[in-house]
């Protein structure tokens, strides 16, 4: 892979976490949504987030067609051994690849510890994704970024999961 911008940690003595932007309020679903989270808000209101959308970084549009991970899930798809398929039968994988890479550099650059992804989507899911089946039916597994960032000791939560982290627990 060709060098980035974000080859370089930037020290920091604040945490930093890496956020899905439509966890933001900002409009980067594949439908052209968001799913506004506002406590994260709050925490980006203190300078304490980096927004980054792997689909749109990857080269994918907004609203794009959905899409979900074939019978695996990121683990695979980081393997080889599966592929990103849009609804529309168009696989899609190469920029979900490209785009979780590019998560994980810009996560290194600024010492990122921490993810806030959204739940259930074939590159930010946490915990449970898509089945692949296009039903809304959840199996558990990893999208294709979480899957990356937590190879490389990165934490991954999704909204579902703020009373975890300590700095967002609401008691």
């Amino acid at each position: 892979m060709n060098k980035s911008n974000f080859d370089k940690e930037v020290p920091r003595e604040d945490e930093l976490y890496l956020v899905s932007p439509c966890l933001l309020g900002i409009p980067t679903r594949w439908d052209g949504g968001q799913c506004l989270a506002e406590r994260l808000v709050k925490l980006a209101a203190r300078g304490k987030v980096i927004p980054f959308c792997p689909e749109a970084a990857g080269g994918l549009s907004i609203p794009r067609p959905e899409a979900e991970i074939m019978g695996g899930d990121g683990h695979d798809v980081l393997d080889g051994k599966d592929r990103v398929v849009s609804i529309e039968d168009v696989d899609v994988t190469p920029e979900y690849l490209r785009g979780a890479q590019m998560g994980l550099e810009l996560a290194g650059k600024y010492g990122v510890k921490v993810a806030i992804l959204k739940a259930y989507s074939p590159a930010c899911g946490s915990r449970k994704i898509y089945d692949g089946t296009f039903t809304e039916t959840l199996k558990p597994g990893q999208g294709v970024m979480a899957a990356l960032l937590t190879r490389n000791g990165i934490t991954v939560y999704s909204e579902n999961e703020l009373d975890q982290i300590s700095e967002l627990s609401e008691g």
